[in-house]
């Protein structure tokens, strides 16, 4: 049967829960909310102190990658308090999700069942809204992944190369790019010039024109004004054109061997990402 919005609602401001683990209680119990209430009861998940309605503002970026480097994920896990997140168990549960996350294929993570049933137990025993946040995995037969995750767990980068070319990727070479993204400042917004977002881009236009029509030059001049200021936000922005960090005489496209190409990258910060 159809579950109403209206229902699912309803039993979350009973009990504390999330949107999914209503709608699964109330199609369990064909839509009787009393009785999705039990059931949840009988689990253990309720009530929670209607934690889903408190803020979950804290938490870790966990990374997974496969023995072989062809595979990779990485998820973002929330909780309300730091101290949460530094409990072993919340750190053992992210890594778990990661590994789950990283079996899934390529794209946007979706939360599983096993994934619920751990962020489940945690909720159980900290008292807290645990949540998932976000995640993504990467990789197939041509791609080589590499990662690096800073030691408070709150920055993480996730890298996959295309290795179809014939070309070596390295774990050193992966490591230098994903430390190049978790530490360039600014970060970059994509892999190459075409990557960048088309409304960014024409925003940078209109700032440039605008400052060239106030020192009021010629049109021809102020059109290779526009276009210088493009190329350096290219130079800036885009990971390809930006200097390494380790050697700032270096371009990354500098580093890349001969049939190696950078495929695409994500930068997760607690609470904020970019994804290139």
């Amino acid at each position: 049967m159809a579950i109403s919005a209206k229902d699912v609602m309803a039993l979350r401001k009973r009990s504390g829960l999330g949107m999914m683990e209503c709608k699964q209680a109330l199609t369990e119990t064909t839509g009787d909310i009393d009785k999705a209430m039990d059931l949840l009861r009988e689990r253990g998940l309720a009530k929670m102190d209607s934690r889903a309605d408190r803020a979950a503002s804290e938490g870790l970026i966990a990374i997974a990658i496969s023995p072989d480097r062809t595979k990779g994920a990485i998820v973002e896990v929330n909780s309300e308090t730091d101290f949460t997140a530094k409990n072993d168990a919340f750190k053992a549960m992210a890594d778990s999700i990661a590994k789950d996350a990283m079996t899934q294929g390529g794209g946007d993570v979706k939360k599983s069942d096993a994934m619920q049933k751990i962020i489940d137990e945690v909720r159980l025993t900290t008292k807290e809204n645990v949540q998932f946040a976000r995640g993504k995995s990467f990789g197939g037969a041509n791609s080589r992944v590499g990662s690096y995750l800073h030691f408070t767990g709150q920055i993480g980068v996730v890298v996959e190369a295309d290795v179809s070319g014939g070309g070596e990727a390295s774990e050193e070479l992966m490591a230098d790019l994903c430390m190049h993204i978790a530490a360039a400042t600014p970060s970059p917004l994509s892999v190459a010039e075409d990557g960048v977002p088309a409304d960014v881009l024409e925003k940078e236009r209109q700032i440039a024109a605008a400052q060239a029509a106030q020192q009021n030059k010629p049109p021809q001049i102020a059109e290779k004004i526009v276009e210088g200021k493009v190329r350096k936000f290219y130079e800036e922005y885009v990971l390809l054109n930006q200097p390494f960090i380790k050697d700032d005489k270096k371009r990354i496209k500098d580093l890349l061997p001969k049939g190696v190409t950078i495929k695409q990258f994500v930068r997760y910060q607690l609470g904020d990402g970019a994804a290139g």
